[in-house]
């Protein structure tokens, strides 16, 4: 009798075997048979006859995106945000599944009825919850959204939903950071629409950090030869130590952008860009180098950034003094977030401002030195990851 099962189990796997091997050959046959193509032109462009679900998987998104104007509107003035965590939840509350936003400010849930692959396969209520990062605010308020999803027997994937999430605008919870030297006392105020909204009084030879309010526009400090103004962005502000004799108000003031100097997704910035000489930095489209978060998210104006090339100290200046007002820094990937840049200034040979600066994917720290007169700056990382540039602030 053992000997008997032994033959029947034999003749199982064999049998077994022979199927498999049968089921590739076709599968092969209908790949080959698929790769020809057909040689009968009629239907090439025959309206389809038979509606039902195909084997493929839909997208369905949540939209992140930088509310710079913090108006809770996707508009023109904003930004798609890429690394923001949304996360799925069935009716009952069970997760599902996480995608982090891409640099288009999707994040893509796959959604199949005949896939067990796809996040979303039958209908019902599903909630996305979007990862508010700490410090920043959903200024849209709808970071969590319940979204129904019901059969649709004639759609591509057999389930379609009433609607898609709608847009999540993120924005960070502004600061104005610095520090002020020992010997020194000064005023900050800040001013919205110019009117007075608050003056906090800065302590002499200590470090400082104020939150601004939504409707703050600009800062202004007085006192002690400190004296400087400086308009807002949509981000944090870091002032370094503070200098006496920083550049005027009505300095006349050139941004500095990377967008002119290359066609190209990739390109190291050569000497004589803008009238400076440039060492250890590169030009990059912001979506050229995938799952690099910083590189979108620190992209304020045009599409190309500047980063340091390899996370190298970089350098850029010229022999004739020139004012540095600001630049907008980020840190280049999520994995580096909390990534320390070191920003060094000289006039001539002597070291005129030394400034740390703590940096993060999510968004830019506007660094405003607000420097009358250098020669050189070096920026460098604690622990040599690529720190992000754009909006350059001089006045030649």
């Amino acid at each position: 009798m053992a000997d008997i099962a032994l033959v029947v189990l034999i003749s199982t796997f064999v049998l077994a075997g022979a199927i498999a091997l049968i089921a590739i050959a076709l599968r092969r046959r209908r790949k080959r048979r698929k790769a020809r193509g057909n040689p009968n032109p009629a239907g090439d462009y025959a309206p389809r006859a038979k509606w039902g679900p195909t084997s493929g998987k839909l997208n369905f998104s949540s939209f992140v995106y930088l509310d710079a104007d913090g108006d809770g509107t996707y508009g023109e003035a904003d930004r798609p945000m890429a690394g923001i965590v949304v996360r799925l939840y069935d009716e009952r509350g069970t997760f599902l599944a996480s995608a982090r936003s891409n640099a288009a400010g999707f994040a893509n849930f796959p959604m199949s009825s005949k896939r067990r692959s796809a996040a979303i396969q039958r209908p019902g209520v599903y909630r996305f919850a979007v990862s508010v990062p700490p410090g920043w605010r959903a200024s849209s308020a709808n970071e969590d959204q319940p979204v129904r999803m019901l059969e649709a027997p004639g759609s591509m994937v057999g389930l379609a939903g009433e609607g898609l999430p709608k847009p999540v605008g993120l924005a960070p919870r502004r600061t104005v950071s610095g520090s002020t030297p020992a010997g020194t006392g000064a005023t900050l105020s800040v001013m919205g629409k110019g009117q007075l909204l608050e003056s906090r009084a800065l302590p002499a030879d200590a470090a400082f950090r104020f939150p601004l309010g939504i409707d703050a526009d600009e800062i202004a400090i007085a006192g002690s030869g400190l004296d400087r103004r400086l308009r807002l962005s949509a981000y944090p502000v870091d002032l370094g130590l503070l200098s006496p004799g920083a550049l005027a108000p009505d300095a006349a003031l050139k941004a500095i952008g990377f967008d002119d100097i290359t066609p190209r997704g990739l390109c190291k910035v050569p000497s004589g860009h803008a009238g400076l000489d440039w060492r250890n930095l590169n030009a990059m489209a912001h979506d050229h180098t995938a799952n690099s978060e910083g590189y979108v998210n620190g992209n304020v104006s045009g599409a190309y950034i500047a980063y340091t090339s390899s996370g190298h100290p970089a350098e850029f200046g010229r022999a004739a003094p020139f004012g540095f007002h600001s630049v907008m820094l980020t840190a280049a990937w999520l994995t580096s977030e909390g990534e320390v840049a070191l920003v060094e200034s000289w006039l001539g040979e002597d070291l005129i401002a030394r400034n740390e600066i703590v940096l993060s994917a999510l968004a830019p720290v506007h660094y405003a030195p607000m420097l009358k007169a250098a020669t050189r700056v070096r920026i460098s990382t604690m622990r040599h990851w690529q720190a992000v540039l754009d909006d350059l602030v001089v006045a030649l």
